[in-house]
């Protein structure tokens, strides 16, 4: 990658094998870095014989640094993160304010989130639930399906991800409106944004775009702006019948006012993949509801060789002095 010493990249992940996973992708990608596995070993413990002392990284590349990480690595350039969110990095209490931190794009995540998506769209318009509760009764009943026409799909947050699982959905014949800070235009979607707003500008877009969604798909990155965001009075504007589908952060939605929705008739139900504390404690509410659906996170799986050829190319073009995109604004929080 460049004359004299070569260039120090940790890895460092609170998974182990998908640590180890990624040290071996870079390593095939970058042959001419030396690629550390950092497990928080004491200097000069590196994984490979000869290793550079793992506190001597010129960039990293991760998922959950511990607290001394940055500490410990005063000549980082650069942290690649190993997931599209980056909100538990702009939290680290020790990541220097200089520091560029750099996210991945997609890399194999939009597919698994629109698919996750379609899968409880479908199953709502398709009527799958009725049809498991007549199986429960040993009742032969033919349900009309719900004309997709009647169920509004409303993207909140149109990132890199969010685009295309809007307009993925709407090539399935879903009618789709889309919100975002700043104005965007995709085929096949209505894009509300701050911008499009009245005089009240956010709150008065915010406000339309929720009137005109039934099944609201969070995917918002978590922000100072972001938490608590659906909270009852913006829950309760979201057309009757409505439904939850939150793929992004938990904290975007008030868990209390979720279910106060649901258990009032307002919203019809929820899923949802993300939540305030991960792993979902056993004592909240949400696992005994029988109108929400939970699954641990799953929506968008970080996938280690799609994920280690982008950030592989990001850190070429930034050591080269390069652009790159995924830079990350720490004033937006994304």
């Amino acid at each position: 990658m460049s004359a004299g010493r070569a260039l120090r990249i940790a890895v460092v992940h609170t998974a182990p094998r998908v640590r180890e996973r990624f040290v071996e992708a870079l390593r095939a990608r970058l042959p001419g870095a030396e690629v550390i596995d950092w497990t928080g070993a004491a200097s000069g413990m590196g994984t490979d014989a000869g290793a550079a002392t793992q506190d001597d990284a010129d960039y990293a590349v991760g998922w959950a640094p511990p607290a001394d990480f940055f500490a410990r690595h005063p000549r980082l350039r650069a942290f690649f993160s190993a997931a599209a969110g980056v909100d538990h990095l702009l939290q680290h209490p020790g990541l220097p304010s200089v520091l560029p931190i750099v996210r991945l794009e997609d890399a194999g995540m939009a597919q698994q989130m629109l698919e996750y998506c379609l899968c409880e769209l479908l199953r709502l318009t398709l009527r799958r639930d009725d049809y498991a509760q007549r199986q429960a009764e040993a009742r032969w009943d033919v349900l009309l399906p719900e004309k997709r026409s009647r169920w509004p799909v409303g993207v909140l947050g149109l990132g890199a991800l969010g685009a295309e699982v809007a307009s993925g959905i709407a090539r399935f014949g879903y009618p789709v409106v889309g919100y975002s800070r700043t104005p965007k235009t995709i085929e096949g979607v209505r894009c509300f944004s701050a911008a499009t707003g009245g005089a009240a500008g956010e709150d008065d877009a915010l406000d339309a775009f929720l009137a005109a969604t039934r099944v609201l798909i969070v995917m918002a990155p978590l922000t100072a702006d972001t938490r608590d965001l659906l909270d009852a009075r913006r829950l309760s504007r979201l057309q009757p019948g409505g439904y939850v589908i939150n793929v992004a952060r938990g904290p975007l939605v008030v868990d209390a006012d979720l279910i106060a929705e649901i258990d009032r008739g307002h919203l019809a139900g929820a899923t949802l993949d993300v939540f305030r504390e991960e792993p979902l404690p056993a004592s909240h509410p949400f696992w005994r509801h029988p109108a929400i659906r939970i699954t641990p996170h799953v929506a968008a799986l970080t996938l280690v060789g799609p994920s280690a050829l982008q950030i592989a190319d990001k850190l070429e073009r930034m050591h080269r002095g390069d652009p790159v995109s995924g830079l990350v604004d720490p004033a937006r929080g994304y």
